[in-house]
């Protein structure tokens, strides 16, 4: 696709020039029409690429892990896999770089950062099953309730625990999320 964005570009530019130069209107109609398709063949490309390195890279959403485990459960992970450069919600930010044997005092770079919660397999597998709604704080790990002071002055969103997990968010250990949550499902 990225090879027939350049072709589309190429073509753009050479209707752009002979539309200038001869004067040609419908010559610099078919130019913009290009640059556009240029454009969306180019996106195309870029998403192929991105879907292609996430299923490389073993993806949660990968259907096909080959560990064994159930494909419905989602991994819980410190970090993301694929750095999307996507400054939205809901994507956790990845890793500091470190040099092998150095260990960071700062938590996915930033220095109030709390704990993950430890958990096990099949409490992570349980908390994926709950209906239960977590908050998360744009570009950082961690998934919190709602009462945490880690989320005081901090911009959040609710999310449901289950696409915390998918995504790669990981429970704060100051709040204990998903300590709570099963406790609370356990209660009903």
């Amino acid at each position: 696709m990225i090879v027939i964005s350049l072709a589309l570009i190429l073509v753009a530019v050479v209707l752009l020039v002979f539309g200038l130069a001869g004067g040609s209107s419908p010559l610099l109609v078919v130019s913009i029409g290009a640059s556009l398709l240029a454009a969306v063949a180019l996106v195309v490309g870029a998403r192929q690429a991105a879907g292609r390195a996430s299923v490389a890279s073993g993806a949660p959403d990968s259907k096909a892990r080959g560990d064994g485990r159930e494909p419905g459960i989602p991994t819980q992970q410190t970090s993301a896999d694929v750095d999307t450069g996507d400054a939205g919600w809901r994507q956790p930010p990845g890793s500091p770089v470190a040099e092998p044997g150095e260990r960071s005092s700062v938590v996915d770079g930033y220095d109030d950062e709390p704990g993950a919660e430890e958990t096990t397999a099949e409490q992570a597998a349980r908390v994926v099953r709950l209906a239960g709604e977590v908050r998360v704080v744009d570009g950082r790990p961690r998934y919190h309730l709602d009462e945490c002071p880690h989320l005081v002055g901090r911009e959040h969103e609710p999310l449901p625990v289950a696409e915390a997990v998918e995504l790669g968010f990981t429970p704060c250990a100051h709040c204990t999320p998903d300590t709570v949550l099963l406790s609370e499902s356990e209660r009903r």
